[in-house]
């Protein structure tokens, strides 16, 4: 079959846009044949246990979905009492990129704060940490962060501990929007339980897709005094796979050696390559921190207009002009540098 696009165009919009891992593929193919059980009861899920444990401890209990909006919605659901809330960063993606599903879906209260860098911190939290045992106030029950976040800042283990400890000192649980997850860690050279069950995270979803898995999050149980339930709420939010095998399997691949190390130092590699290339063009502001594989860039509307009808990205900010480009795990240094090529051909155009 002769694919419908051509296979050699990069795109600067998404991590998403990217497609599977080989190694991943690979891992599909072995697991296609013969029978296994359905809905979980596989050997690829059972085996999937262990190796989430390897990374996030012993009493990890790992619960395979489809997609990150579905895990953050169990993860939170499965955390909170019908009339607890969340707080959150107001660009956090369960606030802005998620469609309501939260408030729709999960029926859940999110309480907004406002942040410099997309960063919460203890001062912040208690901005919205308030009115307990006011029956006039959804309760607040947990706290949420992302990691990165969605300005593609990077929270160190010493922050996400201060965050943990204050809030469970407040009663609320902490849960982490961990679809980038893996970047942080390769970003800061440090393990992933360092920035979750280490740092004192109690409910964690985990991003495959951004990574090079063809399909597939995870919500993963680090503390399960934290969470009730998630197997029934993964049912009723429809993210019970008939073949878990293959979401398993994927994981499997991807965590059970360096994969998922490998994929994220790329995308973060080529992440500082871009910001390095643009930020000596002329008009070009880069006005934020590159700490793992985004970058956001400032430039006039027409350039950007010109530009889209090269290379996809997004529009962070119309107000400003701030757009916003990922890498991916399959970004080169020749894609890297042809974009910036048409950048610097656009802007002094």
């Amino acid at each position: 079959m002769i694919p419908r696009h051509d296979p050699e165009l990069k795109a600067f919009a998404s991590d998403n846009y990217a497609g599977v891992h080989p190694e991943i593929l690979e891992a599909i193919v072995r697991a296609n044949g013969g029978h296994q059980i359905s809905y979980g009861e596989d050997v690829y899920t059972e085996a999937l246990h262990g190796v989430f444990q390897r990374h996030f401890g012993e009493r990890a209990q790992t619960y395979p979905v489809f997609n990150g909006t579905a895990a953050n919605v169990v993860s939170l659901r499965s955390m909170l009492d019908p009339w607890q809330a969340v707080i959150c960063a107001d660009t956090a993606h369960i606030h802005t990129d998620e469609g309501g599903a939260p408030e729709v879906a999960g029926g859940i209260k999110l309480f907004t704060v406002a942040t410099p860098d997309g960063k919460l911190t203890p001062e912040l939290i208690d901005t919205q940490a308030w009115g307990f045992g006011d029956v006039h106030r959804a309760q607040p029950g947990v706290v949420s962060i992302s990691n990165t976040t969605e300005l593609g800042t990077v929270y160190t283990p010493g922050e996400i501990t201060a965050i943990c400890a204050h809030a469970h000192e407040r009663g609320l649980k902490v849960h982490l929007d961990g679809s980038r997850l893996t970047n942080a860690a390769a970003a800061l050279g440090v393990p992933l339980r360092a920035l979750t069950t280490d740092a004192g995270v109690d409910v964690l979803s985990f991003g495959g897709t951004k990574i090079g898995l063809l399909y597939g999050e995870a919500v993963v149980v680090l503390n399960p005094a934290a969470a009730r339930g998630v197997d029934y709420l993964r049912k009723t939010y429809m993210q019970l796979s008939s073949k878990m095998r293959f979401v398993s399997a994927q994981f499997e691949a991807l965590l059970g050696g360096d994969l998922w190390l490998r994929n994220a130092r790329q995308a973060n590699a080529m992440g500082r390559r871009l910001a390095e290339a643009v930020r000596d063009i002329p008009g070009v502001e880069v006005p934020r921190p590159v700490e793992a594989n985004a970058v956001f860039a400032i430039l006039p509307p027409e350039v950007t207009e010109r530009l889209q009808k090269r290379f996809r990205f997004y529009t962070w900010n119309p107000a400003t002009g701030e757009v916003r480009w990922m890498c991916s795990f399959d970004t080169t240094e020749a894609d890297v540098d042809a974009f910036a090529a048409a950048v610097r051909e656009e802007m002094a155009a």
